[in-house]
Order: C-alpha cells, then sequence, then structure tokens
C-alpha cells in the first residue's frame, strides 16, 4: 500500500503548532500560509508556492483557517487547481454546520472526500498536542487518519456521518466555555466587592461544584496574573458564540441563556477589538454590558 502524503494550509495560532506536532510525529507536510510560509513552517515540513503546490504534492490535506469564507476560498482554490492529487480534505477551522454541509458538498461534487473536524483546547492545547479533534464524515476516512490525529490530538472523537455535524458539538461546546468564562467574571467580581481575595474564591469553587474550565484554568492562570495571553482572539470567541446563536434559533431550541451571552461578548468584542477573550473580565469589571 503506497505511502500517504500529506498537507497542511494555515500555519496561524492554532495552525502552526499543530503542524508542528504532525513533524515531530514524522508525518511531513507539504505547507501553505497566506501570511508567509516560509517563516511559519515548522522543521520538517517542505513549504509549498500556492495552495495549487500544496494539493499537487499531497493526498490529504488539513486546514486551519480563521472562518467559513475564508475556508471557502480555499477549497474552491483547491478545487480548481491543475493538477491536483489530493483526495481528502480534513477542515480543523471552526466555520459552523451550515458552512461546514456546504463545504463537503462543493468538494464531493469534484470528488474529494471531506471530514469535517474542529478542535478544542485553545493555543495551549495545539502546542503540547492535547487538543480535542471533534470529527464528523465517513468512518472509514476518520479511522484511517488515526496517526495526524493522535500527533495533535489528547481526545478524538467521531460524532457523526455529516459535514456539520462536528461544528454542532464544537459551537455548543465554545458556547458553554464562553458563558463560564463571563459567569465566573461576574461571580469573582462580586467576591471581591466583599473582600474576599481572588485566590480565596478559585480555591473553595475549584473544589465545589461551581468550578469549570474557565475557574481551573483561564482565572488562575491568565486573569489573576493579568497577562491575559490566553492566545484566542476575543474576536473569534465571539464568531463562535454567534454562529452557535444563529445555529440554536434555525433550530428552533430554546436560546435565551444564549441571546443574553452573545449580546455580552458582541460588546466586549466592539470596544475591545484585538483583545484575548480573557479579557471579557476586564470588560464585565469596567461595567460592560450587552
Amino acid at each position: 500500500m503506497p505511502e500517504i502524503s500529506y498537507g497542511f494550509i494555515g500555519l496561524g495560532n492554532m495552525g502552526g503548532p499543530m503542524c508542528a506536532n504532525l513533524c515531530n510525529a514524522s508525518i511531513l507536510p507539504t505547507v501553505f500560509d497566506a501570511a508567509g510560509t516560509a517563516e511559519r513552517a515548522p522543521e520538517g515540513a517542505t513549504v509549498g508556492a500556492d495552495i495549487t503546490a500544496v494539493v499537487a504534492a499531497a493526498d490529504t490535506v488539513f486546514l486551519s483557517l480563521p472562518d467559513g469564507p475564508v475556508v471557502a476560498e480555499v477549497c474552491a482554490a483547491i478545487i480548481g487547481a491543475p493538477g491536483r492529487r489530493v483526495s481528502t480534505i480534513v477542515d480543523f477551522s471552526t466555520t459552523g454546520p451550515e458552512a461546514a454541509a456546504e463545504t463537503g458538498a462543493c468538494l464531493s461534487d469534484a470528488g474529494i472526500t471531506f471530514l469535517d473536524a474542529p478542535v478544542s483546547g485553545g493555543r495551549a492545547g495545539a502546542i503540547a498536542g492535547t487538543l480535542t479533534v471533534i470529527a464528523s464524515g465517513p468512518a472509514e476516512t476518520f479511522e484511517a487518519l488515526a496517526a495526524p490525529f493522535d500527533a495533535v490530538g489528547g481526545n478524538v472523537f467521531h460524532v457523526g456521518p455529516e459535514p456539520g455535524q462536528a461544528q454542532t458539538v464544537k459551537l455548543l461546546n465554545n458556547f458553554l466555555s464562553a458563558t463560564a468564562m463571563a459567569a465566573t467574571s461576574e461571580a469573582v467580581l462580586f467576591g471581591l466587592s466583599k473582600g474576599v481575595a481572588m485566590e480565596t474564591i478559585l480555591d473553595v469553587v475549584n473544589v465545589s461544584t461551581g468550578r469549570n474550565t474557565a475557574s481551573m484554568d483561564k482565572f488562575p492562570n491568565r486573569v489573576a496574573s493579568e497577562t491575559f495571553d490566553a492566545g484566542f482572539a476575543m474576536a473569534l470567541m465571539t464568531k463562535d458564540v454567534r454562529l452557535y446563536l444563529e445555529e440554536v434559533r434555525k433550530a428552533g431550541v430554546p436560546h435565551a441563556v444564549g441571546g443574553a451571552v452573545t449580546g455580552l461578548w458582541d460588546g466586549a468584542d466592539t470596544v475591545m477589538p484585538g483583545a484575548d477573550f480573557t479579557e471579557i473580565y476586564r470588560h464585565i469589571q469596567a461595567g460592560g454590558e450587552t
């Protein structure tokens, strides 16, 4: 059986360290990044001149891109690329269920298999190789990618056969993360107002029923230190909660909490452009409302 060759498009905050972990596992892709490939390519990767070069060299190409429109643009370029070899596209981006389904249909029409595979765990997880990989698409394609998924992820799930199902799980996860971050900010500020130290609040909460990813990780490591450096932009979290709200409205399921949380993050992103998502604490501290 011939050895599979790989490609990777998008070497930013998440894609760069994910690609580096592939290289560390001796999975050496041909790579491209529109912002500059040579300076972002990890050791061991082959630098591609453009998207055409990647899809001409690789059977399976991974994408890690900012949003659905960029993914659609790149996939259109892949479909139209002369001499393309690629037969499978794996998208690690967060695009939303509808966009993933449309991407899957377009690629299928071009004879390319698509695996929708967003990840969770932030830049720290991408660097450590401990991301959660949430995949949907053909089971046999998912199973064939066990080695690269293990290289980038600590937890790997196949959640369904259709592109978009993985996006559904990723969006609901990010909504819960955004809610925890905002709610923990309010709760901590309440405790501080009564003269209780932040460290004490977190010590109690983190062995009690209110513990969550914000109280266990973001607050002790990013907020209490005032570094606010989780490496995930507020604009991206805001995009994800907006997508979540759009999708739950389409689904006709309850979304009162979703509406409130989305409004809060929209407000923060408007007044704090370029901020890390942990800086929602500063927004709420300053009296930011929806």
